[in-house]
């Protein structure tokens, strides 16, 4: 099976870093429970200079190999890597965050999976005439299975993939949100979305 891997709040913590990274930079308290956007100037209620500051520190080098890994992350993936699947890490992330983010990867022992930039959410905006290292005519040439994903704003790019399984990582912001199909299932962490795509596995086996 081929399956795809979001980064920031499916193999790190990155909302919760977030939380405490705005209130030590501007004052501003909002716990991680109540970031109820994924849109995080509009949960933070922030001015877009202030954005802008924010998008920029947080994506040096030095912040992106602090974040932690969402708990049992890389071992359902290095399970499924083992068994022969293909798992690749599609992340809104520019380019200019791919070395760090690769690092982050390869010390969590995922050093076996791919690591593609796509421009999800048109974030030109806090790092100017961003690069991403795969083209959206590129991914829509992609077939994945199953997806693991968080973010709402991302489900328009599963469209061209009828059959595709989407595992939506349950986090405050998408909890509101009505799933397109019911090819959405909502997980509540890796042991669940493990779960889940062990069911998909042995369900396209007996089909075979």
């Amino acid at each position: 099976m081929k399956i795809y891997v979001d980064f920031d709040d499916c193999l790190c913590e990155t909302a919760g870093f977030f939380s405490g990274f705005v209130k030590d930079l501007f004052g501003i308290d909002v716990p991680y429970e109540n970031i109820h956007y994924f849109d995080l100037k509009k949960s933070f209620s922030l001015t877009e200079e202030q954005y802008e500051e924010m998008m920029l520190k947080a994506h040096t080098p030095e912040i992106l190999l602090t974040l932690e890994e969402t708990p049992g992350a890389s071992d359902v993936v290095n399970r499924w890597l083992d068994e022969g699947h293909e798992v690749s890490v599609i992340t809104g992330r520019p380019y200019s965050a791919y070395e760090a983010s690769r690092e982050w990867l390869d010390r969590h022992g995922l050093s076996r999976i791919g690591l593609y930039c796509l421009n999800k959410y048109g974030r030109d905006s806090f790092i100017k005439n961003s690069d991403f290292s795969l083209e959206l005519e590129d991914y829509y040439k992609m077939h994945f299975d199953v997806a693991v994903e968080d973010s709402p704003s991302a489900f328009r790019f599963f469209e061209h993939l009828p059959e595709l399984q989407v595992m939506v990582y349950d986090r405050p912001w998408n909890r509101e949100h009505a799933f397109p199909n019911g090819n959405y299932t909502r997980c509540a962490d890796w042991m669940r979305i493990e779960e889940q795509v062990n069911q998909r596995i042995c369900q396209k086996r007996k089909d075979q």
